[in-house]
């Protein structure tokens, strides 16, 4: 009978202790929803990336340190990607010398990439090749841009119909935009006190909102706008303002043509191993909206590199 009520009490010892857990677990979550992120992991010199692990991994809003609730690399099962290569069609010709290097970038992904190809034309994107995971196939689509300005020319709005578009599914989202960023479509005088486009905000929210990170290469355009280096300036600080907001990175050579993309796409390669999927809580408003978090570490040598904001549903 001791023996009995020996083992009653530590059962109910048991069960007491983890509703606590449970209450405590349930009262810490509460008034919050979880959000997710795709955050990448980069060295600050030349030398490999080590693992991030959850304990190294700070989420910040504003003051408040939000809680981190899932941490895995992008890695095994959860490597999934679908990558969408967005050329240009104002793309300046000279842009064939750098085929054959995109073609071996998109031959050397993963099997767990799917790749998407398209062009960039009239505020749309003509998609030459739906995601895939025939690599061959994606590459054998790649072609000579059209050398032409259409007649409603913005990559900025052609990114937003590709990412409205882009099909559910649970893997990563990455979008590389291959122009010279010039927004077209507006037309008219430009003036030097516009210096933010609002093609490039709309882009960046809906990038945001949908978790797709963009990464943007130069490549000089045609026509009389191309040759201008007020737009061509500006069009390269529109597409760094976007990666930026998105987790990305844009990769430019002054307005010249850059000897070879290669660089440019073996350091977005590297970026593509190493990243993350974030989870954290954090307080919804009474509308679904941007809001702005901050990722961080402490580990040495290591930065982490996510969007300026995360996409929270409503209360």
């Amino acid at each position: 009978m001791k023996r009995y009520g020996v083992r009653r009490g530590v059962f109910v010892f048991l069960i007491a202790a983890f509703a606590g857990i449970l209450v405590a677990h349930t009262q810490e979550n509460a008034g919050t929803v979880p959000v997710h992120m795709t955050v990448t992991a980069s060295a600050m010199g030349n030398g490999p990336v080590p693992d991030v692990k959850r304990s190294d991994v700070v989420v910040r809003q504003r003051r408040n340190h939000l809680q981190v609730t899932g941490w895995e690399a992008a890695r095994g099962n959860r490597a999934g990607l679908d990558l969408f290569i967005a050329i240009d069609d104002a793309a300046d010709r000279s842009l064939g010398s750098q085929l054959n290097d995109i073609r071996a970038f998109i031959n050397a992904q993963p099997p767990t990439t799917n790749v998407g190809v398209g062009y960039m034309r009239n505020a749309t994107i003509q998609i030459v090749q739906n995601f895939t995971p025939d690599h061959a196939a994606a590459a054998n689509s790649v072609r000579l841009p059209l050398g032409s300005v259409g007649s409603f020319g913005s990559p900025f709005l052609s990114a937003i119909s590709l990412m409205n578009g882009w099909p559910a599914h649970p893997n990563r989202r990455v979008l590389i935009m291959i122009t010279d960023g010039i927004d077209r479509a507006r037309g008219g005088p430009r003036s030097p006190a516009l210096s933010t486009n609002p093609d490039v905000n709309s882009a960046s929210t809906v990038a945001q909102r949908t978790g797709t990170i963009i990464y943007g290469i130069y490549t000089p355009g045609v026509g009389h706008l191309g040759r201008n280096f007020w737009e061509a300036t500006r069009g390269q600080n529109g597409i760094a303002q976007l990666s930026e907001a998105s987790g990305g990175e844009s990769f430019f050579l002054g307005l010249q043509a850059p000897v070879s993309f290669r660089p440019y796409l073996e350091s977005i390669q590297r970026s593509l191993d190493n990243q993350y999927l974030l989870e954290f809580r954090v307080a919804p408003n009474r509308r679904a909206g941007l809001q702005s978090v901050t990722v961080e570490t402490e580990l040495p040598g290591v930065e982490l590199i996510s969007a300026d904001s995360a996409w929270v549903p409503a209360q």
